[in-house]
């Protein structure tokens, strides 16, 4: 029998993938839900630096003299360094170890953060925006591994219940928390913020976290499959980041180059762990439909949410006027549900299986979607959060289930690589959400804006003011020149407004579109076959 045969047919009593090491130790040290709340507090700086940054974005642009593209880079080059390094980083937690994985991500990211605040340039914030992604690269997965390890099966899901309850509330809540602090103190504090929440983690995890690991964890390092599955990723990711008609478009040879380099990357990649005695990613892994359908739901999900939240924040404060944090309190019911959902989608997950609540949660993402599609410049606030409210509930589900689906369905010397999946899928998901959904607004706004602004009776615009003006109008500001009458600055207002509304509206659609696809990946899915009690249960 093969190693990828035997990583397809484990179950839960086979004792090839049991922990080993010495005993739980008594007291803190090693208790599951001790262990959840440190890890949920490493966790949370990631997940709120995936959204957070978005409210602040029109600060930093306006402080730093950033294009929109530069706006983008902030998002994509977190994005990117995430997408590119998760699963190695996940192979390092179960090569040394996933408390001492998790404690330097944490120590990095909170160092990073820091010295983002610092910067003085836009060059320079993403950078250590890049730098950032690579040590929350250390983080997510080695959280995971330590959730696998500790929890006993039939606790398993309502502890990832509450890990994605963190993880969500944190995305949806990053909006709330950097109005306020954006609003009251400066952009740069959003980041300073990580700095005493990665101390308070890292004390956290040196009084309690326990590592463990697996008695056939990988004893070697996969080098050549590590460059060609990074090298990969990073074609992949940076195709679709520069696809956008801003950058160098879908049509451009060398969009379709990177995308193109990235399949061949991928081919000798699977081709080369084929061969090689402890590889990377054993490909036995992707045997499994349900671990393989989770993954796929993870990047059609983060293609919807991310994507979508993208533009919301901008409608919110340009459109609407709001101030950041007024902008943030009309986020609270995606934050609200995710809250409550997330640990009743794990009770509803263990009680009847994750089918039918992550088919029924894309239904529920796919009509908040079109609901957000319909939003206009006089939409009422009790519209707004009632599609706000259904996003999150059908999200809650969604972020449970996949990630049960997938850790739950591989073995347990494998759970950092499949946490570094599951990350990973979210990651691509969001900066495809965000070049994909990006380029159908641009495509949009340069399409209605000539004839919008025809129609509205204002002078025809050369083609580098038609420029200038679409790049404004794509962040839903209203390309004003000083000094202009203000009849004709209502009326320029007026044209952006109804230009940002009709290329969000298109992007919201489409990404409901995506949603409905994911229904049915979701039937795929069934519960994980290798959740095995994890070195934890006596302290259940």
């Amino acid at each position: 029998m093969t190693s990828q045969t035997t990583i397809d047919s484990t179950g839960p009593g086979d004792g090839a993938s049991a922990p080993s090491g010495p005993a739980p130790a008594k007291g803190l040290r090693g208790h599951p839900w001790f262990t959840l709340i440190t890890v949920a507090v490493g966790v949370m700086m990631v997940a709120l630096d995936g959204t957070i940054v978005a409210i602040a974005n029109p600060a930093i642009k306006d402080d730093l003299k950033a294009s929109f593209a530069d706006v983008q880079w902030i998002t994509n080059g977190y994005f990117l360094a995430l997408a590119v390094s998760l699963i190695t980083a996940g192979k390092l937690g179960d090569r040394f170890g996933h408390r001492q994985t998790f404690l330097i991500g944490v120590v990095g990211f909170a160092v990073a953060s820091g010295l983002i605040g610092m910067s003085g340039s836009i060059a320079l914030v993403v950078a250590f925006r890049v730098l950032q992604g690579l040590f929350g690269a250390l983080l997510m997965p080695a959280a995971l591994g330590l959730l696998r390890a500790t929890f006993p099966a039939e606790k398993l899901n309502m502890a990832i219940g509450i890990w994605g309850m963190v993880i969500g509330a944190s995305t949806a809540g990053g909006p709330i928390l950097g109005g306020v602090l954006v609003e009251h103190v400066s952009w740069q504090s959003v980041f300073f913020i990580n700095v005493p929440v990665g101390v308070l983690a890292v004390v956290l995890g040196a009084l309690i976290l326990l590592d463990h690991r697996a008695e056939n964890a990988p004893r070697s390092f996969d080098l050549p499959g590590i460059a060609l599955l990074s090298g990969a990723m990073f074609c992949l990711v940076w195709g679709i980041i520069k696809a956008p008609p801003s950058e160098w478009g879908w049509g451009d040879g060398r969009t379709w180059a990177f995308l193109g380099a990235s399949l061949v990357g991928f081919a000798l990649f699977t081709f080369w762990e084929t061969k090689v005695k402890e590889p990377l990613i054993p490909l036995g892994l992707f045997r499994s439909l349900s671990l393989s359908a989770g993954v796929v739901l993870m990047v059609l999900m983060a293609i919807a949410f991310m994507g979508g939240l993208f533009f919301v924040t901008f409608y919110l404060q340009n459109v609407h006027g709001m101030g950041p944090v007024d902008a943030g309190l009309h986020l609270l019911p995606l934050t609200g549900m995710m809250i409550v959902g997330s640990p009743l989608a794990g009770a509803m997950i263990t009680k009847l299986g994750p089918r039918i609540p992550l088919a029924g949660g894309m239904a529920v993402t796919a009509l908040a979607m079109w609901g957000m599609s319909t939003l206009k410049e006089d939409t009422g606030s009790g519209v707004m959060s009632l599609w706000f409210a259904l996003l999150g509930l059908g999200l809650a589900p969604v972020m449970v289930g996949a990630t049960e689906v997938i850790v739950g369905n591989a073995p347990m010397e494998l759970s950092g690589v499949a946490g570094g999946l599951q990350q990973a899928a979210m990651q691509i998901g969001g900066s495809l959400g965000t070049a994909v959904l990006g380029a159908v607004m641009v495509s949009k706004v340069d399409s209605d804006l000539a004839g919008n602004w025809a129609d509205a009776g204002l002078p025809p615009l050369s083609p580098e003011q038609a420029a200038q003006a679409s790049e404004a109008i794509q962040a839903g500001a209203a390309p004003v020149p000083p000094g202009t009458p203000p009849e004709i600055a209502a009326k320029i207002t007026d044209v952006a407004h109804d230009t940002f509304i009709s290329g969000m509206s298109l992007a919201s659609l489409v990404a409901a579109g995506v949603a409905v696809v994911a229904v049915f990946v979701a039937f795929l899915t069934k519960r994980g076959e290798n959740a095995q009690a994890g070195a934890g249960a006596a302290h259940i």
